[in-house]
C-alpha cells in the first residue's frame, strides 16, 4: 500500500522545528510548543498538520510578531555544510509560511521578506493571498519588482499567488472582479525562460478565463500573434477550459474557427459492445474537401450512463490536427471502461459525439455490458 503524505509528515516535524527555533530563540519553550502541536496529532490531514504546528508557534513565540517572524527566519537558515530540506522535507516550511500569512498581517515589510526567502524553500503561494487582500497597491507593486526577480520561485509566486481561483485556497474576490492588475504582472511572465512560471502563467489566464472568457481571449490573441513556440502553448493550456466548452473566440485564436471546411466523415467505435473492464476504440475519420490548408481541433464526449439510467457527459481531448487539400485523416482514442476511484461505470448504451472546431457532430456509440463471470 502507498505510503500517504500526511504518514511522511509525522511527529518527527514539529520535534525539527521546535529545535531550529530553540537554536535562534534560546527562551523558547519546546516542551509546551511539542504539547500543543501534537494534541490530536494523528488524527489529522497533513494541511491540518501544518495548520496546528503554526497556531503552536502562535502561542509559544513572543508576541512581537515581527520579532517572532525574525526569529523563524533566523531559525531556517541552514548551518555551514547543511543542505536546505528538499522535496517532501521542504514540507518542514509549510507551518511558516502559514505562520507569517496568519500572523504577520500587522508587518508588512517582514512578512514580505519572510515570504520571499520561503518561497524559495517551499512556496507563500498561499500565504500572499492575505496581504493582496489587506495591502493591494502594496503588494501588487512589490509583486511587479518580484516579477523581475533572479529566482525562478519567487517570479512563479506573482502569478501563481495571483491566481483569482487558486486550488485549496480562498478565491480572490478582487481580481474574479477585475482581472486588470494580475493581466499586467502576467505580461512581464508571458516569456519568462522558465517553463515552470509560464505553466503558472497558463493556470492564472485559465483561471481568469472562468470568470470574464472575452477578456482572456482578448489577452491570449494579443500574445498568440507573433509569439514563440513556448508562448503558444502557453496560450493552448491557458485556453483549455474554453475550448472544452466551444467557445468560439478561443477556437479563433488557434486557428480552429467556423469557417474551417473540415468535415466529420465516419465515427466508429470498436466494439460496438463491450463489458466493464475493457476498452473501446474509438475512431474519427476527417475529410478536407476545400483547396486550401486548414485546422481541425477534435475532442469528443461521452455520455456515460449513470446509476439511474440518465447521462453525464465528459470531454476527452483528442488532437490538433492540419489537413492539406482534400486530405484526409483518421484519428483514434482508445478509451478505458475499468471501474475507477473516480468514476463508476454502469450497463447501458453511450452515445459518443465528436467536437470539431467548437461544433457538435453526432457520433458512433457503443454499449457497455456487465462483465462475465468467469
Amino acid at each position: 500500500m502507498a505510503e500517504t503524505l500526511k504518514s511522511r509528515y509525522g511527529p518527527d516535524v514539529p520535534l525539527r522545528i521546535a529545535e531550529k527555533v530553540a537554536e535562534a530563540y534560546p527562551e523558547f519553550d519546546q516542551e509546551e510548543f511539542l504539547r500543543l502541536a501534537l494534541d490530536g496529532f494523528e488524527d489529522l490531514e497533513l494541511t491540518e498538520r501544518a495548520k496546528q504546528i503554526s497556531s503552536a508557534l502562535a502561542a509559544t513565540l513572543p508576541p512581537d510578531r515581527d520579532r517572532a517572524i525574525r526569529i523563524l527566519m533566523s531559525s531556517i537558515e541552514p548551518k555551514a555544510g547543511e543542505a536546505e530540506p528538499t522535496g517532501m522535507d521542504a514540507f518542514v516550511y509549510f507551518p511558516l509560511v502559514y505562520f507569517v500569512g496568519q500572523e504577520g498581517l500587522g508587518c508588512f515589510e517582514t512578512s514580505m521578506w519572510a515570504q520571499k526567502e520561503l518561497t524559495k524553500r517551499f512556496t507563500a503561494e498561499f500565504s500572499i493571498r492575505g496581504f493582496i487582500d489587506k495591502y493591494p497597491s502594496e503588494t501588487l507593486a512589490r509583486l511587479r519588482d518580484w516579477a523581475e526577480d533572479r529566482d525562478v520561485h519567487v517570479r512563479r509566486l506573482v502569478s501563481e499567488g495571483t491566481r483569482p481561483r487558486l486550488p485549496w485556497a480562498p478565491h480572490l474576490k478582487r481580481f474574479r472582479e477585475n482581472p486588470a492588475p494580475v493581466i499586467e504582472l502576467l505580461e512581464f511572465l508571458k516569456d519568462d525562460p522558465e517553463e515552470y512560471v509560464r505553466r503558472s502563467v497558463a493556470n492564472n489566464l485559465n483561471d481568469i478565463s472562468k470568470d470574464h472568457p472575452e477578456v482572456a481571449v482578448d489577452v491570449a490573441r494579443r500574445w498568440w500573434k507573433g509569439g514563440s513556440e513556448e508562448r503558444r502553448k502557453l496560450v493552448r493550456h491557458g485556453l483549455r477550459t474554453l475550448i472544452k466548452k466551444g467557445h468560439k473566440g478561443a477556437l479563433g485564436v488557434l486557428g480552429f474557427g467556423e469557417e474551417s471546411p473540415v468535415e466529420v466523415e465516419v465515427v466508429t467505435c470498436d466494439p460496438e459492445e463491450v463489458e466493464i473492464g475493457g476498452k473501446v476504440q474509438i475512431r474519427i475519420g476527417l475529410v478536407n474537401p476545400s483547396e486550401t490548408r486548414t485546422g481541425a481541433l477534435v475532442d469528443f464526449r461521452i455520455h456515460f450512463v449513470k446509476a439511474n439510467g440518465s447521462t453525464s457527459p465528459k470531454v476527452f481531448k483528442g488532437a490538433e490536427r492540419y489537413l492539406g487539400p482534400g486530405e484526409r485523416i483518421t484519428l483514434r482514442k482508445t478509451v478505458s471502461v475499468a471501474q475507477q476511484s473516480t468514476r463508476t461505470h454502469y450497463p447501458g448504451r453511450h452515445e459518443v459525439e465528436v467536437m470539431l472546431n467548437g461544433r457538435t457532430h453526432p457520433g458512433g456509440h457503443f454499449v457497455l455490458q456487465k462483465a462475465k463471470d468467469r
